[in-house]
């Protein structure tokens, strides 16, 4: 587990997550999944009860994948998965996710997430490239990607469908060695 101070004077922890975690990450998705129209996710996406919830275990099943859980005074504030290719040729590079609640956006927190991200890819000898899907309209997502090294690769047309009308995603990476 690593500590962080954050510009509001709150301590973020980020840790690994753990099959406990299923009921809080449900709460947590289903909060911020009514707050941005950027992620993927709608609410309910994930389920109701943690039967219904496997995403915590299907990620600690897999060594290769990583499921960092950011907290503030022991409540899921944040989130970041990562998966790499299943097959030999892909298995050097991945995609990660990240999820903040909105109450905590601008304090930092994605920079943290992102740095144990690449601290821990580096630490793999295994990852060599991590990629990212971002809205074209968050503004503040691709800031903070450029900030952290990661460079836009291409745009898929149409990605995200949001009441009827179309919107673009831009697909970056980072070459980690």
């Amino acid at each position: 587990m690593k500590t962080f101070l954050l510009k509001n004077n709150k301590v973020l922890q980020i840790r690994q997550g753990v099959p406990n975690d299923v009921t809080a990450f449900i709460d947590f998705v289903n909060t911020c999944a009514g707050q941005s129209d950027f992620l993927t996710f709608n609410p309910g996406d994930f389920g109701k009860t943690a039967e219904e919830c496997n995403t915590i275990e299907e990620f600690l099943a897999n060594n290769k994948d990583l499921y960092l859980i950011g907290e503030i005074d022991g409540q899921i504030i944040a989130n970041l998965v990562f998966r790499p290719g299943k097959r030999i040729k892909t298995a050097h590079a991945g995609e990660f996710g990240i999820t903040i609640r909105k109450d905590y956006w601008g304090l930092g927190i994605g920079q943290f997430l992102i740095q144990q991200l690449i601290e821990w890819a580096r630490a793999t000898n295994i990852i060599r490239k991590i990629d990212l899907r971002v809205h074209i309209n968050n503004q503040r997502g691709i800031n903070l990607y450029k900030k952290m090294g990661f460079q836009q690769e291409g745009v898929l047309k149409r990605e995200f469908c949001i009441n009827g009308i179309f919107y673009d995603e831009i697909i970056m990476g980072l070459c980690i060695d």
